[in-house]
């Protein structure tokens, strides 16, 4: 649905918010599954960190995925919103001990693992419990993604992963316990990825490191997961409302050599969410300074942390007026420097009262919301709801 046309049903409600657009995450789920059904063995994980409104994580639900969790809450959230366990993984460079409980008694899929100090705990909790955990290592492959370096994760000087030259050494500790049960092999190159290069670069790196452990007598590696990455279309929301997977994915199908049996996983987050995503905020001021405009919005970077966290930018419509061209800082009325939307914005002529929507904010937006300043947090609506 046209974001524009939705002006009449945004002036009811108070500003900031959130909205979800389902018919384009319906759209975008389709656009997903379309291309990984063509597979046998392809499983989907949606990445909980990027959204966890409770509507948009039934919908995806629905549509047949499973969910990367990296936190205890996040596995309680996706049970409570009706995720299988089974279909779970558990991510994160520092599990703390009631999270590894919560999945081992949840019953989860698997752990992806990140250092043998995490494993040795994983598996005394187990052995206390009686249980057997799966645990898949998540190995750095030292392979650099084309991305911001705050978003980076699989380069050696990044803290996510176990060093590849470890992999054979982790494996063999991980047989050696009886209380865990190595599964699979775990990758993440980085986030908000366009260049399928990058990830042509991971698929030779995960053949290199099989090639290594079936030298090394190590044959029976179920699981391969490559995480996620796909980037989104920020400064074209409308024209690319729907990331690129049909070669996201043909990528993988055409370089990645799988072994008979193997399940490959992919940990999709932003490109499944992102662009169905605005933050709705209303101008409050247009301030005159010596050289420059400010349009101050009542949205800060409480509500979308991104642009001060990464200088991120989001391009932002003015629903209200689409005529006299200016140019404008887009700044929140939080007391922060940083908290500044977009620098020499181009907009309409923009007044006070008027509603303005940044765009793509459906990832890292509403779930990375605080509330510094005492700020409320921000409500969210999805289509239904209005």
């Amino acid at each position: 649905m046209d974001i524009q046309s939705m002006k009449e049903r945004f002036e009811k409600l108070k500003t900031p918010f959130y909205y979800y657009d389902t018919d384009l995450l319906a759209e975008t789920l389709s656009a997903i599954k379309s291309e990984t059904d063509k597979h046998e063995g392809w499983q989907l994980h949606y990445a909980v960190k990027a959204c966890a409104n409770p509507k948009v994580l039934r919908q995806i639900q629905q549509a047949g995925f499973g969910a990367d969790c990296v936190s205890g809450g996040e596995i309680r959230t996706c049970i409570e919103n009706g995720f299988p366990a089974d279909e779970i993984v558990f991510a994160g460079v520092g599990k703390a001990d009631w999270e590894i409980e919560l999945a081992l008694e949840a019953g989860i899929q698997y752990f992806n693992v990140e250092s043998i100090p995490e494993l040795e705990v994983i598996a005394e909790i187990a052995t206390r419990k009686n249980k057997t955990a799966n645990v898949s290592f998540r190995i750095n492959p030292d392979v650099e993604a084309h991305t911001h370096a705050h978003i980076t994760t699989g380069l050696a000087e990044n803290k996510f992963g176990i060093a590849k030259e470890d992999m054979l050494h982790v494996i063999r500790v991980a047989q050696s316990l009886p209380s865990v049960r190595f599964v699979g092999l775990h990758f993440h190159i980085g986030s908000q990825i366009l260049q399928m290069d990058d990830f042509e670069a991971l698929c030779y790196r995960i053949n290199d490191l099989q090639d290594e452990l079936e030298a090394a007598g190590i044959t029976e590696v179920h699981n391969i997961n490559v995480g996620g990455g796909l980037g989104i279309d920020y400064k074209h929301p409308n024209e690319n409302p729907i990331p690129d997977f049909k070669s996201y994915f043909e990528t993988y199908a055409k370089c990645l050599k799988l072994r008979p049996g193997q399940r490959l996983h992919f940990e999709l987050g932003r490109a499944v969410v992102g662009q169905c995503g605005s933050l709705i905020t209303r101008c409050l001021y247009v301030k005159q300074a010596q050289t420059k405009q400010f349009v101050i919005v009542d949205a800060g970077m409480t509500e979308l942390m991104r642009p001060a966290l990464y200088g991120a930018r989001h391009y932002i419509e003015n629903l209200s007026c689409s005529s006299g061209q200016q140019t404008y800082d887009v700044v929140g009325p939080v007391c922060e420097s940083s908290d500044v939307f977009a620098k020499d914005c181009p907009l309409p002529e923009t007044k006070r009262g008027d509603l303005l929507a940044i765009r793509s904010g459906g990832a890292y937006g509403e779930t990375m919301a605080s509330q510094y300043n005492c700020r409320e947090l921000p409500k969210a609506f999805t289509t239904e709801d209005i």
